[in-house]
């Protein structure tokens, strides 16, 4: 299938190559924002986004990292939220989850998939690829295109040298710590997130004649455009695209099953930073079983320096539940968080990575949140149990 005519990330659209008329609700799709997709568009589209939009794919490993079954499981598995006793069909049904999974020390404990979605099947990433651009800072400090993360951005960057981002550094922006002005309300569409320019380019100079509001390092602000320019400095300062970067350093060498596809801002343009990458439910636990290995590979080699992975989760001055694109839990867990529900929750001290794609309602509902750590916590909880 051809792509589309007219592409909306966050509200603005442009021109593509290619035309369809055959199917009106991917027609539909390409000119309304992601973020203002109805339920029925969500399920059309989040696994069909290299239909849609265009995209860069991320070609699966020639060695497959296997996932084991687990002698124990999750059959008879229940849990409290709320006063009220739930099961997995609960939660599938109240949070719309089109898959999760479940992995402890390496092994697959539980994979269910439900609204059409499969174990093949790709699904929209949102803000989880912000962890991701995480991980690839610090495979670009080990090979040496980074100095340091206390760098100015603009040395690598040299458009930022004027502007709001002017003074400041990598870690900053890795911290959502730059003191520039953004609003990120999801359902505003005025907003900067919904409003601001869809190129990358053009991004950068919006970005620039933003206001500051506090000073660098100070002040938690979520700002998913400053993302999308820590896509630009990093590809500026590794040389080449952020999608074959992801393949030559995790995943092809950490065994990814399948293909991914990371979504451009135009038609052989740059990924965006803050977003999107599509992958399967398998791959983004292994994303998770990456980062619980602090990036090393099956042969001890490191991707990541030492370290990189306890520097990213560990709180930041302006915000004590964020790292470096990481949100924080108690017990050193960590997640990386999309909206409308997609996660990968990461527990070192359990060994437990559960990963969940969905198709919430509203970009984020925090009792949809508050249902998902009751889940997940009850999860360990069960499986310590059965260990003992």
């Amino acid at each position: 299938m051809r792509k589309i005519t007219q592409l909306v990330l966050f509200g603005t659209f442009f021109c593509l190559s290619g035309t369809s008329s055959s199917d009106e609700i991917f027609e539909s799709m390409a000119t309304k924002s992601l973020l203002f997709w109805t339920p029925e568009q969500q399920l059309k589209g989040y696994p069909n986004i290299p239909l849609i939009f265009n995209t860069r794919k991320i070609q699966q490993s020639k060695s497959v990292l296997k996932l084991p079954k687990s002698s124990m499981d999750l059959e008879d598995f229940s849990y409290v939220f709320e006063n009220k006793i739930h099961t997995f069909d609960d939660y599938f049904t109240q949070l719309n989850t089109a898959g999760l999974i479940v992995v402890k020390n390496g092994e697959l404990i539980f994979e269910r998939y439900a609204l059409g979605h499969s174990q093949d099947k790709t699904w929209i990433s949102f803000s989880i690829a912000k962890s991701v651009v995480s991980m690839l800072y610090g495979a670009a400090i080990k090979d040496g295109y980074i100095q340091s993360i206390d760098d100015r951005a603009s040395k690598y960057l040299p458009s930022l040298r004027t502007g709001a981002y002017k003074n400041v550094t990598i870690k900053n922006i890795l911290q959502m710590s730059s003191g520039v002005a953004w609003n990120e309300d999801y359902e505003d569409p005025g907003s900067d997130v919904a409003s601001s320019p869809i190129k990358i380019l053009q991004l950068i100079d919006y970005m620039g004649r933003l206001d500051t509001k506090a000073k660098p390092g100070k002040r938690f602000n979520y700002n998913t455009g400053e993302t999308n320019l820590a896509g630009a400095v990093l590809r500026a300062a590794i040389g080449n695209n952020l999608a074959t970067y992801l393949h030559k350093k995790i995943w092809a060498p950490y065994g990814m099953e399948s293909d991914a596809y990371w979504m451009l801002d135009e038609e052989d343009g740059v990924e965006y930073g803050g977003c999107c990458i599509n992958a399967t439910l398998r791959d983004y636990a292994r994303l998770g079983l990456f980062a619980l290995d602090n990036g090393k590979l099956s042969s001890d080699e490191r991707v990541l320096p030492a370290g990189w992975m306890d520097e990213s989760t560990s709180p930041s001055q302006g915000a004590n539940y964020y790292g470096y694109y990481w949100w924080l839990r108690q017990n050193r867990v960590y997640r990386a968080t999309g909206v409308f529900g997609q996660f990968i929750w990461i527990d070192p001290e359990q060994q437990l990575v559960v990963a969940i794609h969905s198709a919430w309602d509203k970009a984020w509902r925090e009792e949809h949140d508050d249902h998902t750590a009751a889940l997940i916590s009850n999860i360990s909880n069960q499986l310590n149990k059965k260990i003992l």
